[in-house]
């Protein structure tokens, strides 16, 4: 309901007065004249949902991978049927991920430039860092010393710092009275000089492809466009290695019924080869240290017919959990295999843990498989299949030790520690507790602790919450987990 929604794009009034304007394209429309088939990977279609869940999604703009004449390409579009294209933060931090796929993979970057530019009012949140908005002309011009082609299409209005987006592609398709290009449009032209304008004549298709030459190619219409920036992606001599046609099983569960797998409850943990007997190709896995480390799977298999690397979580990451999954990291790593990582983080004791009972052993084990995980050098993806709490999501590859992607389940709990541990205090007549009780009455009143053990943070630790953010690549259905 949720990607149906953020599907609408800017709801039904946006959306009339995007066609009226020249029959202009969807997004999706747009995409489709593009690819060469359905096999599209939509990147975080979530980003920018507003609580309560059902808003309208504020990104307005469009990421995904898809093929374009056989070649893997990063498509990024504006959907100017959200605030007119208009960049807003969250927009540009999707910007921004999708350029670092492209870089991280070396894929060809496609721009559908449909945009009015930054959001003024908030410049501060947009402008000046080098996580914000202009970092996306610096990738552009990192990603062509890295030989990593770039096209545009300017496909509506192509406004202030925007308008360097095209312009520094390699190529460049305009439509013809539909796209326009400049850095300050015909209300500020008139605001400054007095003069009236037309957005044509400023800055339409004839005037850039026959006078000031910022685009490469006129397109009559929509389709022509496309049909253009198919021949120029044929002719780039842009191919990666072939990929290796590996037939391959389908496993011996349905992966129909990793739904029903999906844990709605995180006070134990699901068995997780119930996971991979659906995830893996004909079922079959080659465990690594099977009787060791039991809380910690690892091991070799093959996900459509591509090797990979396990490490699925089972329980707690006890101490010989962590120095197995260093290991089996390291091998995966030395041997150039990628690594697929489940997380199903178990929960700890809801008790109180006294001083005497932290083991340090088991910290400096899970700081090991961390080292192990950030420095290895092979492609990670991490899945979120139940919860995500604390340190384990670090060495388990979350989001801050920057796996290739990150996909959740719509079950999925991000968070730093389990809200139901935060429900209680020590009680003042419990025996281990040494304070007084004015001090407990203290802590009890403490605003900071009660926000804590309030429905915010359940609320904050849920998929949506976290993929509306853009801390992962999207929520992912169960079943289409080994397509994706």
């Amino acid at each position: 309901e949720l990607l149906e929604v953020a599907s609408k794009g800017g709801g039904d009034s946006a959306i009339l007065r995007h066609t009226q304007r020249n029959k202009k394209l969807f997004v999706r429309e747009r995409l489709k004249l593009l690819l060469d088939d359905e096999s599209f990977l939509e990147l975080s279609p979530l980003a920018g949902l507003s609580l309560p869940y059902g808003d309208v999604p504020a990104a307005g703009c469009l990421t995904g991978i898809g093929k374009i004449c056989g070649v893997w390409c990063v498509f990024m579009a504006n959907d100017a049927t959200v605030k007119g294209g208009t960049i807003y933060p969250i927009g540009v931090k999707k910007q921004l991920r999708a350029q670092e796929i492209a870089m991280q993979n070396r894929l060809l970057s496609v721009y559908l430039v449909d945009s009015g530019g930054a959001f003024l009012p908030l410049q501060s949140e947009l402008f000046p860092d080098k996580s914000h908005g202009g970092r996306v002309f610096y990738n552009e011009a990192v990603m062509s010393a890295m030989r990593i082609p770039q096209v545009a299409v300017v496909c509506g209005s192509c406004v202030a710092g925007g308008a360097y987006v095209p312009t520094m592609a390699e190529e460049t398709v305009i439509i013809d009275k539909i796209g326009t290009l400049f850095l300050a449009g015909p209300p500020l032209v008139r605001a400054a000089t007095g003069e009236y304008v037309s957005p044509e004549d400023l800055g339409g298709a004839k005037l850039h492809s026959r006078v000031s030459g910022c685009s490469d190619h006129f397109a009559p219409s929509e389709k022509e466009a496309y049909e253009c920036i198919r021949n120029v992606i044929s002719t780039l001599n842009y191919e990666p290695l072939p990929e290796e046609a590996a037939e391959h099983d389908s496993p011996l569960y349905s992966p129909e019924e990793l739904l029903g797998l999906a844990p709605q409850g995180y006070r134990w943990t699901l068995p997780v080869k119930l996971i991979l007997s659906r995830l893996m190709d004909g079922s079959r896995f080659q465990e690594f240290k099977a009787g060791y480390g039991t809380t910690l799977v690892t091991g070799f298999g093959h996900v459509e017919g591509h090797l990979v690397g396990v490490v699925a979580s089972n329980g707690e990451l006890s101490h010989d959990a962590s120095l197995k999954g260093s290991h089996f990291i390291q091998l995966c790593s030395q041997r150039g295999i990628p690594i697929l990582f489940l997380q199903n983080t178990a929960p700890h004791t809801a008790e109180p843990t006294s001083i005497s009972q932290v083991q340090p052993p088991q910290l400096k084990a899970q700081a090991s498989m961390m080292g192990a995980v950030a420095c290895a050098g092979v492609p990670k993806i991490t899945v979120v299949v139940g919860g995500c709490y604390g340190s384990e999501s670090y060495a388990m590859c979350g989001r801050s030790f920057s796996p290739n992607f990150l996909f959740l389940w719509p079950n999925a709990r991000v968070a730093l520690v389990d809200s139901r541990h935060l429900s209680t205090v020590p009680g003042a007549g419990d025996e281990d507790w040494a304070g007084d009780e004015s001090e407990l009455k203290q802590l009890k009143e403490n605003p900071f602790v009660s926000s804590l053990v309030s429905s915010r943070l359940e609320e904050e630790s849920s998929a949506f919450y976290s993929s509306a953010r853009l801390w992962d690549d999207g929520v992912i259905l169960p079943q289409n987990t080994r397509k994706v």
